[in-house]
């Protein structure tokens, strides 16, 4: 017989001798999923005892998080910007430093302005689709080589009813020549092949390598983004990048390279440098 709080500690020991951060926050996400209730519920009714399937079904997510499996991954769903997205393996969980990018193109564009957009490797759609939601007057394009990742997208884009104003290809970066873009957007593998094997043991097991690696230097995709985009992009059009935290200076020359303007460059939270703006001349 298990109350609300005595599954909770079970999960928190759990988790805590596997070495997972946070162990007590994600005992209790989880068995907020499990029961379909906020924390404050969990709080208000801790001596409730639960029922066998829900001690079950807990218990197997628990697990399930045990094994390095990302939380994001397990609940389907994932908050960035200020909107909810659906996710699963297919897609690279979207992370808070990537939410640099929107603040930054929200600056770009005034609230009522008709622009065309383009997002390079969009995989769960997250960055467009807070684009869009947050400006009313603009459409766009988005491309992603996973089919898989495509679907993903395109899922989010119906949940915030954006079907009818993003259009999705599947397509190498290379390989796409459709029209002509005020903005492009895009968060492009980055990670170099030495760096893969010191990421996080949820990341390196469960997020899709096609959305992480770049190449030996982490520049093979960056490269091929920054060089299409220069013929995608209108003039006078603004290109926003994220880049690793290591490599401002060579993003800046291929930028240069490729007849862009660099406007600036913006740190994370973590103070890393962690995306780079550039104006097509």
């Amino acid at each position: 017989m298990h109350t609300i709080n005595s599954l909770l500690d079970q999960g928190f020991k759990y988790l805590s001798r596997n070495s997972i951060k946070s162990s007590r926050l994600e005992s209790e996400i989880l068995l907020s999923y499990v029961l379909n209730k906020d924390s404050k519920y969990l709080i208000l009714n801790h001596s409730n005892i639960l029922q066998n399937n829900q001690i079950n079904s807990f218990i197997k997510l628990i697990q399930r998080r045990k094994l390095g499996e990302p939380i994001a991954y397990i609940l389907k769903k994932k908050e960035f910007w200020k909107y909810s997205f659906y996710v699963n393996k297919n897609v690279m969980i979207p992370r808070p430093d990537s939410e640099i990018i929107i603040e930054e193109t929200l600056k770009l564009i005034e609230k009522n302005e008709k622009k065309k957009v383009l997002d390079i490797g969009t995989g769960s759609g997250c960055l467009i689709i807070s684009l869009l939601n947050e400006r009313k007057k603009l459409y766009g394009d988005a491309i992603d080589i996973s089919k898989k990742a495509l679907n993903v997208a395109k899922f989010n884009a119906k949940i915030h009813h954006l079907q009818n104003r993003i259009k999705f290809y599947q397509s190498s970066v290379d390989k796409f020549f459709k029209g002509k873009y005020d903005l492009i957007l895009s968060n492009p593998p980055y990670i170099s092949e030495l760096n893969i094997k010191y990421l996080e043991r949820d990341i390196i097991d469960f997020e899709p390598k096609l959305a992480l690696e770049g190449g030996l230097d982490g520049s093979l995709i960056l490269k091929k983004v920054i060089k299409k985009s220069s013929n995608l992009i209108k003039v006078g059009g603004k290109l926003v990048l994220e880049i690793g935290f290591d490599q401002k200076l060579m993003v800046i020359k291929l930028l240069k390279d490729e007849g862009f303007y660099v406007n600036k460059t913006v740190r994370d939270y973590g103070n890393n440098d962690r995306c780079i703006i550039g104006t097509k001349i």
